[in-house]
């Protein structure tokens, strides 16, 4: 499972017009899975993020998760993490895991970030969707439960 993890100022996703997610203060989270992923992948990314200390405390250190400020997380479902452009022009997603297997673990992981008390936001699987933020910082977390980077 890897994530893109960005601390903002707000964020949020659009499907056809229509607010899907959206958050102020938070981290915006893109979250791609593979085809050997299972829940104990979506168990540690969903801890690696709500323990994330990438807020500043009051001497202006990187010091604090999400549950230390109340911050919400916006969730974005985001096979193309998975995209493997090593040959040619045009990316392979065959890393990436089917959309049943996918959704399931992007489900199971957002709710286990709930668990941690943490409000969750959530764009639409399988849906072509706008997302805008404003990153603050900008402080930007690549994460793979495979430990890879």
């Amino acid at each position: 499972m890897r994530a893109v993890v960005q601390k903002v100022k707000s964020a949020k996703v659009e499907v056809a017009g229509e607010i899907s997610g959206m958050i102020n203060e938070g981290l915006a989270v893109l979250l791609g899975v593979t085809h050997h992923d299972d829940q104990r992948d979506a168990v540690w990314m969903a801890s690696k993020i709500a323990g994330l200390r990438i807020f500043q405390d009051d001497d202006q250190k990187l010091n604090l998760s999400i549950k230390d400020i109340g911050g919400k997380v916006l969730l974005v479902s985001q096979f193309t993490l998975y995209a493997d452009a090593r040959k040619g022009k045009r990316p392979s997603f065959t890393a990436a895991a089917g959309a049943e297997q996918a959704k399931d673990l992007y489900l199971t992981c957002g709710k286990m970030i709930e668990n941690e008390g943490i409000l969750v936001e959530y764009g639409r699987f399988q849906e072509h969707m706008s997302f805008s933020l404003v990153n603050d910082g900008p402080v930007t977390i690549l994460l793979d439960s495979e430990k890879l980077f």
